[in-house]
């Protein structure tokens, strides 16, 4: 049985990490174009480095909630389970969750200014400009910033492919590449939804089971749900 769990940040934010698109979110207070761009890194790293430093530190005090828990425990039930997410921290593997697909990096990481593969972790929360990478390229935050390639898309995309169940949580799906993974979803796949809001599904209306529940009490109901019948 394999079971693919996607998540977005409204999993995290019920840990208390600000999420980048909601009213009050990041991108009210930071623009994309002085942060999150390479072209920023180019003409403001500092800048950039102070960003990252504050979301790494917000990361580190938070603590995996009642949904990344279930998810682990989904997983550690179902071996066929793998999780897939568009968010930066680390609270999945906190939670016990093993082999995450961090589709936009990992906020506990430094890559290569040279090669976005080749990662090293931090240790605490703060990142000093001029630190360089054994390559010898400058070290940058490990996000996807905007305008760049995702690097594990095809890998992402390859996990759906193979799905016979989809648990999408905490996600706007408005967020391209990442929001077409479920176009890669088998049509005989069973998808559940938890959102607490009215999501537009479109074509995928009659697919989705849509659980209007905040992620901490929505995601446990259906993870006892797959486990009751998969496990």
């Amino acid at each position: 049985m394999n079971i693919v769990v996607f998540t977005g940040a409204g999993v995290s934010a019920e840990s208390g990490l600000g999420t980048f698109r909601d009213s009050d979110g990041l991108w009210e207070k930071y623009r994309i174009e002085d942060v999150c761009t390479h072209e920023a890194w180019l003409r403001n790293p500092q800048l950039c480095v102070d960003f990252y430093n504050a979301r790494r530190k917000d990361t580190l005090a938070a603590q995996p909630n009642a949904a990344h828990k279930a998810i682990a425990r989904l997983q550690q039930a179902v071996p066929g389970t793998r999780v897939i997410t568009q968010n930066i921290d680390d609270l999945h593997e906190r939670a016990g969750a093993t082999g995450v697909v961090h589709l936009h990096g990992e906020i506990t990481k430094l890559r290569s200014e040279k090669d976005e593969l080749a990662t090293v972790p931090l240790e605490g929360w703060e990142q000093h400009y001029g630190d360089r990478h054994p390559d010898g390229s400058l070290l940058r935050p490990y996000i996807v910033f905007f305008g760049e390639g995702v690097p594990y898309f095809d890998t992402a995309c390859r996990i759906a492919s193979e799905a016979d169940v989809m648990l999408v949580v905490g996600t706007s799906l408005n967020v391209y590449p990442a929001a077409s993974l479920i176009h890669y979803a088998p049509d005989s796949c069973l998808i559940y939804f938890v959102d607490p809001g009215q999501p537009e599904f479109g074509m995928w209306a009659d697919r989705i089971t849509h659980i209007r529940k905040p992620a901490t009490v929505g995601v446990p109901e259906v993870v006892d749900q797959l486990i009751a019948r998969y496990a």
